[in-house]
């Protein structure tokens, strides 16, 4: 009971250090956990679209209207997140941002559409985190957009980093069992041999999604394996114990994850995953030409944590961009512009591509490296601890085919 008091006093202290104003017009959801095993994950995200929005009002706003986040609990869970749309629905919200688990953003398109069948307004649901690459394929829906790379696009990034690597031999995969997690495990299977035909796949495990304790039994698994590599997309504290484990039990196996730079991680790692721990991002703060420095270092300043999400803050552009342009916060005139919008991000210009609604941009693998005070300027969790480029792919390379049919209205 403590814990969920001190989360839900986070939340009002959130929404009041983002100074966004009592008489916001523009209202934007944000549905993801805030409370439960993954509750860090989504307060800390949070954080990052109460200072992106802020960002947007301190220039004016949209329209001459102000941004307003409405946190959610979806508490990971998609009936939860249902209900939740309908919450802020009800509440004037006509934009819901969400990431954390695929099955609740299938729930949510799912809800969109089923209040439209009504007769309610379109809402457009911003996906930020999630994934499964049928909602950008077989499943793609005109009012889903997608701003992170999807699990397909994830895999072929992480093994062309894998195969670039002689040494790599045998590697080990570790996926959460639900459907983001199959997607991944099934792509990674396809891929890596196409581009290493040598490397032996030693092990191939899920595991329940936020209910694991204990990794050792599955660190020691892969260390028995002989796993010189190992493979994960786990997310929240699934990564930050698996990665735990595997470093006390005492294996020297690579790690490549989407979120190590992620909270907890880096604090659970400190200098042991040098050269050895591998993350895929959109950014991470030791790029090269880093326009994003100075506002990471507000954000951290005024949230006492890192900021990670960059493409928080090219969803936000975006949404007022399309805004903007459409003279108009409906959300069909905005999804309109939305499609096949190029913007000119922090890391360059990225692609909303109209066939799928999936946003084409960069990807990093980085790795981890002691600050340097030169090219490693910032560390992760005040760990002196930081970030560096292994493998930059261009938008061009990351860029895959779809088997999308959008439906549009």
């Amino acid at each position: 009971m403590f814990r969920n008091f001190r989360r839900a006093a986070l939340v009002v202290a959130l929404a009041s250090a983002a100074s966004v104003p009592a008489a916001a017009q523009i209202k934007i959801a944000y549905i993801d956990p805030l409370s439960g095993p993954f509750a860090n994950v989504g307060e800390q995200q949070l954080q990052h679209f109460y200072m992106a929005a802020e960002r947007i009002n301190a220039r004016g706003g949209v329209l001459g209207q102000k941004l307003e986040i409405m946190p959610l609990d979806g508490k990971g869970s998609p009936q939860d997140s249902a209900s939740a749309l309908r919450s802020a629905y009800d509440k004037g919200a006509r934009y819901v941002f969400q990431g954390n688990g695929s099955n609740v953003t299938a729930a949510l398109v799912d809800g969109v559409n089923k209040g439209i069948s009504r007769g309610d307004e379109p809402m457009i649901v911003m996906n930020y985190s999630a994934f499964d690459p049928d909602m950008t394929g077989i499943k793609c829906n005109f009012w889903h957009f997608r701003f992170i790379q999807n699990v397909d696009m994830s895999m072929n990034a992480v093994t062309s980093a894998i195969a670039a690597r002689p040494e790599i031999k045998k590697v080990h995969q570790l996926n959460q069992d639900y459907v983001a997690g199959y997607q991944a495990q099934k792509a990674f299977r396809e891929m890596l041999p196409k581009k290493r035909p040598d490397i032996e796949l030693v092990g191939d495990d899920l595991v329940p999604l936020g209910k694991v304790k204990d990794f050792s039994p599955y660190a020691q698994k892969i260390k028995a394996s002989g796993a010189d590599t190992v493979m994960t997309t786990n997310w929240g504290n699934d990564l930050t114990l698996l990665i735990k484990a595997i470093k006390e039990s005492g294996s020297k196996a690579n790690v490549y994850t989407l979120y190590a730079n992620t909270i907890g991680v880096p604090t659970v790692l400190q200098d042991t995953g040098i050269d050895t721990v591998f993350s895929l991002s959109e950014w991470h703060g030791n790029v090269a030409n880093n326009k994003t420095e100075a506002y990471a270092a507000e954000y951290k300043k005024k949230f006492k944590n890192d900021f990670l999400l960059l493409r928080v803050n090219t969803a936000m552009d975006m949404l007022a961009e399309a805004m903007t342009q459409a003279k108009s916060v409906k959300a069909l005139d905005v999804a309109r512009k939305l499609e096949d919008m190029k913007f000119q991000s922090d890391m360059g210009e990225v692609w909303m591509r109209k066939d799928d609604h999936q946003l084409q941009q960069p990807l990093y693998v980085s790795t981890f490296a002691k600050v340097n005070g030169k090219d490693i300027k910032y560390d992760l969790e005040n760990t002196g601890v930081g970030t560096k480029t292994a493998l930059l792919i261009s938008a061009k390379d990351a860029m895959l085919p779809t088997a999308c049919n959008m439906q549009r209205p």
